[in-house]
């Protein structure tokens, strides 16, 4: 990737700009599979988590003291079995600081406020939204999140999402029966639709018809505020990725398809976390300009963490899909399936998976950093970085939701 030059004129519409200083131009790197250039661990954790030194604490994401050492993969505990809480062994991962109590109180606090004026479970889900831990979750994904305003507008639309995925999809009446014209008519409150005078208030009322429009529609307002106009049309692009990713997966689940695995993880690029890492800009109050988040590296590195970030989803609710009705796909289970090997081998080999396209993520972003140190790119790459790091903080100590199947 040839980045173009960094100039007051050309990027000053950015919001955070900063200036290029000669220190941040890298010299030339050895080169990636892909054809950036790769730097060592050391320089990758300097990139990815923040400068050390004098002066440099307050432009690190996350405290590096109140780190441990990042492991290579986690270990099983002396009895060679994890614990309650523990990492699942062998994954690649960084640990991160513990979320904000009191940013993590407020959100909640908010958050839940916000789900009753959209009307958006019924009482007796409150046990189970509670312990879904959504303001600990986008506290910790979000360290940079200027104000508790900023982290809303994740927690907002994270908990919209989930809501489609529950009541369209899953848990609560979910059917891949007509699930096509769901999505549709939920993606328009994302994405307006643009009609004749004498249709448009119909299609205005059916946004508050149910739960999950309402949410859309309220999360995606207070985006807006936030929100460039090319922040939010990038988002609701990302969105339909998504939907078309639940059409495929009901797809298969009506045809009783178990797909081949690489069929599996082109599903999974798609009915991914995407939406959220993508908006790391405007939830820091900045942006990342559009002609350098379309570039066709940043778009890898963004494909990448998304695609590993969901991998960890799989593994962590193995067990919780396992006790679902019906045949729940998920990597291990594709890989059991079409690879002919045991549950544990296929469990195992999908933590493989992940790792690799763990260290295809953090390679990638180093040798996109070290080709384009534009400051604001740096600044997204970090963003990404943590809320990878904590995606996978929030999965390991949910044990409310999740436990690890007895492999080790």
């Amino acid at each position: 990737m040839t980045c173009p030059p960094y100039t007051r004129g050309r990027f000053s519409h950015a919001r955070g700009h900063e200036r290029r200083d000669p220190a941040d131009v890298a010299a030339p790197a050895p080169r990636s599979p892909s054809g950036g250039a790769v730097m060592s661990g050391t320089a990758l954790e300097q990139i990815l988590r923040g400068p050390s030194g004098l002066g440099t604490a307050g432009l690190s994401l996350t405290p590096r003291q109140e780190l441990a050492a990042a492991p290579e993969s986690a270990t099983p505990a002396a009895s060679g079995k994890p614990g309650v809480g523990d990492p699942i062994p062998g994954l690649y991962f960084h640990p991160v600081a513990e979320p904000d109590p009191a940013r993590v109180a407020e959100v909640s606090r908010r958050i839940k406020l916000w789900t009753e004026e959209v009307e958006l479970f019924p009482p007796d889900y409150e046990e189970e939204f509670d312990g879904f831990s959504v303001s600990r979750y986008m506290v910790g994904c979000h360290p940079d999140a200027p104000s508790v305003d900023h982290v809303m507008i994740a927690a907002r639309l994270m908990v919209a999402e989930n809501a489609v995925d529950d009541y369209y999809c899953e848990d609560h009446g979910g059917s891949p029966i007509g699930l096509g014209s769901r999505l549709l008519l939920a993606h328009t409150a994302l994405d307006p639709v643009h009609t004749t005078a004498e249709y448009q208030g119909a299609w205005q009322e059916s946004l508050a018809s149910d739960a999950p429009r309402r949410a859309y529609r309220s999360a995606m307002e207070h985006f807006h505020r936030a929100a460039t106009a090319s922040q939010s049309d990038r988002f609701r692009h990302d969105m339909a990725r998504l939907h078309l990713g639940y059409l495929a997966e009901g797809a298969w689940a009506q045809e009783e398809h178990v797909p081949e695995v690489w069929e599996y993880l082109a599903m999974r690029q798609f009915n991914n976390f995407r939406p959220c890492p993508t908006i790391t800009d405007t939830v820091g109050g900045y942006e990342l300009p559009a002609d350098l988040h379309a570039r066709p590296a940043v778009q890898r590195v963004i494909a990448l963490a998304s695609n590993a970030t969901t991998i960890v989803n799989d593994l962590y609710s193995y067990t919780k899909e396992l006790s679902s009705p019906g045949l729940h796909l998920n990597l291990p289970v594709v890989i059991s399936e079409r690879e002919g090997v045991g549950h544990r081998d296929g469990y195992l080999k999908a933590v493989e998976v992940h790792n690799e396209l763990m260290h295809a993520f953090e390679a990638e972003a180093a040798a996109l950093a070290a080709t384009c140190p534009v400051p604001v790119v740096v600044r997204f790459l970090r963003g990404v970085a943590a809320w990878v790091d904590g995606n996978h903080n929030w999965h390991q100590t949910n044990t409310f939701r999740y436990s690890l199947p007895d492999f080790w």
